[in-house]
């Protein structure tokens, strides 16, 4: 035997999102919208300090 399947309403669905997630925050207007601006690559890793063994303990591998 199957259960029988419930179906929410729009009501319902919105209401277990907000008490799920909260309130939204409001819109971002195109007006506030800011340009983004491609930057130079940042440089590799530093070299290591102390040896590379030592750089592998600091970093965990």
């Amino acid at each position: 035997m199957s259960e029988p399947v419930e179906s929410f309403t729009d009501e319902e669905y919105a209401f277990l999102r907000y008490a799920r997630f909260g309130e939204l925050p409001p819109r971002v207007r195109p007006e506030e919208r800011l340009e983004s601006a491609e930057t130079e690559v940042p440089p590799g890793r530093p070299d290591p300090v102390g040896g590379e063994s030592e750089w592998h303990l600091r970093a965990g591998g």
